[in-house]
């Protein structure tokens, strides 16, 4: 195999595929990144037999050929190389050769029989969304993934295609997170539990364009990610997700409408006096016109009040102020509303068009 390609966008296609590169594992081979050489294309996979990302770049292909090179010593040297033209070259043995301009490298390769294609699935629904609206709905529902592995399907992202629009939900036990987006087109309903590190590499590797689109594909066992060149191939998390229609409450008794801006800078503010030893809540007591925010810890205390419509009951609940600011960090609207039953039911902040739902458990409180 001999090629020649663009240094940027080599390196961009290598951080791309390794993504799915084990961190730990006993098969040598899957640390490695497949190249192919073929026709006017350079392609490039990694796969940890959960997660598969193949991504393919224009480069001069002088000897067809496949090759199989350690990811993490190869995106280092490709990372430090010039910006240039980089020419890579294996022979019979599987060494390879790394060149640009003056710079060299000779490398102890790999054979490639043993690496673990990514599969071929029978996909049953595809739907077309912008990169722009998928990036922002997972950085919309991520925090609220669980960190324990105690529940599969908590750990995973619920994605559910419902006619022309597509649902992402969270849980965590403390909170639920909810998005919705409409589509273009209609779709077959269709669901899958993905796991969380699928999205959240997604995240972080698609261009984030609203003009660029992508196509997901959902399968029996996989969902797979297409855009630009990039295939990504992820296992999706076996058995049923929680009736979260249910945990939703259409009655209240009070209704908070309240400037997002102030109450998100009110809640940072108090978490200065919060510390990991002492995880003191911060008690809202909420009257027809204001809400009166209090925290007091071993470090201090702060009070402050915030100019609110109500409607309903008067209510005093507290909370974890870290589980309301990730809510709030992802809103976008000036003026939220915050729908409340009782001391010991969860807030739920939503919007009238059905876009977001945002459910926050309360905590237990001492008056002082």
């Amino acid at each position: 195999m001999k090629v020649v390609c663009e240094k940027d966008s080599l390196q961009r296609a290598i951080a791309t595929v390794s993504r799915a590169v084990p961190v730990r594992t006993t098969m040598e081979i899957l640390k490695c990144i497949l190249l192919q050489a073929e026709d006017d294309e350079l392609k490039l996979t990694a796969n940890d037999t959960s997660l598969g990302i193949e991504t393919k770049i224009h480069a001069v292909i002088e000897e067809p050929g496949t090759a199989a090179i350690d990811a993490a010593l190869f995106s280092s040297i490709v990372r430090k190389l010039p910006d240039s033209a980089v020419v890579i070259e294996s022979d019979p043995s599987d060494a390879i050769d790394i060149r640009c301009e003056n710079a060299s490298f000779h490398l102890s390769g790999r054979g490639t029989d043993d690496f673990i294609y990514l599969p071929t699935v029978e996909t049953k629904e595809s739907i077309i969304i912008s990169q722009f609206t998928i990036r922002e709905m997972i950085g919309q529902v991520i925090f609220s993934v669980a960190d324990s592995d105690a529940n599969a399907a908590m750990s995973g992202v619920y994605m559910e295609v419902l006619g022309d629009k597509i649902r992402m939900t969270t849980l965590d036990g403390h909170r639920i997170s909810i998005r919705v987006n409409e589509l273009k087109d209609l779709s077959e309903p269709v669901s899958a539990i993905v796991p969380s590190k699928t999205l959240s590499d997604l995240q972080k590797i698609v261009s984030g364009d609203a003009d660029s689109e992508m196509r997901i594909s959902f399968a029996k066992n996989h969902i797979i990610f297409e855009y630009e060149g990039t295939r990504m191939v992820s296992r999706v998390i076996d058995g049923d997700y929680f009736k979260v229609e249910a945990m939703l409450r259409d009655a209240y008794e009070t209704h908070v409408r309240i400037n997002k801006r102030d109450l998100f800078n009110c809640l940072d503010r108090s978490t200065l006096l919060v510390s990991e030893s002492d995880k003191k809540p911060v008690i809202m007591n909420i009257t027809d016109e204001e809400m009166n925010l209090r925290l007091k810890s071993a470090i201090g205390s702060m009070n402050e009040s915030i100019p609110v419509e109500k409607d309903g009951k008067d209510i005093k609940i507290a909370f974890n102020p870290k589980l309301l600011l990730d809510a709030l960090r992802v809103i976008d609207e000036e003026e939220i509303d915050l729908y409340m039953v009782k001391y010991n039911y969860p807030c739920i902040i939503r919007d009238d068009a059905g876009s977001y739902t945002y459910v926050v458990l309360p905590v237990n409180f001492i008056e002082d």
